[in-house]
């Protein structure tokens, strides 16, 4: 099987630079519309497809992404790995504003938002234990390091509904009680989706505040936010760069079983299956379907 990168891009993030023959398509997708068109070129020999997260000119919010859509565009354009590149809030001394971290595990605070392609007529469970693929993680580490980004392996993100900042008593909780790292708006549900598409996923999250816990830097400020994060962009645009010749063109199954995710996860028997469903589901679970 050909390997295909698939970028979700965040925050600062709304082209790729290099690609090859690049052109914008339009995926139809039963869930509905995606934020955008994707951006289909090659770059260094294998394929890669590009999404916006909020649309270019940066019109969609947390909140109105459509996560299915945009999930199901990507499987339906032959996206093998997923990298999410986001821009977070830090809630560590140790990871400042312009470090970039490789999320490992999420808390979803979240509420608003379709979490699931399955639903009445077709119930799956799939695990999240363990909701990025470490393979792919390891990819995006390296690729940081020798960009010369400081990169922090591991982390736990906290994605919260939005669009506003944290308070300062969220803040602290997040941070003290609940032990997360960093904080963001959109990996959820986009991590859970990726994973019923068996799709790998790996969380880049480019750190641009200090959230408003810390006592030095007081509340979020988005002019600082946006300064930071031209800056993370540039850094964010090399990192994807070199993960055509870590990941290879051509890819073997998922040793961690990212795409095989949905083997055992529907209990509704094929007999009391919804068809409608069923037909909107051709691209996420034709495999086992």
């Amino acid at each position: 099987m050909d390997t295909v990168i698939g970028i979700i891009g965040g925050s600062g993030v709304y082209d790729i630079e290099g690609l090859e023959n690049p052109q914008w398509i339009t995926v139809e997708s039963p869930f509905g519309k995606a934020s955008d068109d994707l951006l289909v070129g090659r770059l260094n020999g294998v394929k890669m497809v590009f999404l916006p997260r909020h649309g270019r000119g940066h019109v969609q919010t947390p909140t109105s992404i459509n996560y299915r859509a945009n999930i199901d565009a990507l499987k339906r354009a032959g996206v093998t790995d997923v990298i999410s590149v986001s821009a977070c809030g830090s809630f560590r001394d140790e990871m400042a504003p312009g470090d970039f971290v490789i999320v490992d595990q999420f808390i979803d605070r979240t509420y608003l938002r379709e979490k699931s392609f399955f639903g009445p007529g077709c119930v799956a469970h799939v695990s999240v234990a363990h909701p990025t693929c470490p393979r792919l993680g390891k990819a995006c580490f390296e690729a940081a390091r020798a960009e010369g980004i400081v990169v922090h392996d591991g982390g736990t993100y906290l994605a919260m509904e939005g669009p506003q900042f944290s308070t300062l008593a969220e803040s602290r909780m997040y941070r003290e009680s609940w032990g997360c790292d960093v904080i963001g708006m959109t990996n959820m549900p986009e991590a859970k989706l990726a994973r019923e598409a068996e799709l790998c996923y790996a969380s880049v999250a480019m750190i641009t505040d200090y959230d408003s816990w810390h006592p030095d830097h007081g509340e979020v400020d988005v002019t600082q936010i946006i300064a930071t994060l031209m800056g993370n962009s540039s850094k964010a645009k090399g990192l994807v760069a070199r993960l055509p010749d870590l990941l290879g063109a051509k890819r073997k199954d998922c040793p961690h079983g990212c795409d095989k995710a949905l083997e055992f996860a529907v209990l509704t028997g094929p007999q009391d299956r919804d068809p409608a469903l069923v037909a909107k589901l051709d691209a996420i679970a034709g495999r086992v379907l």
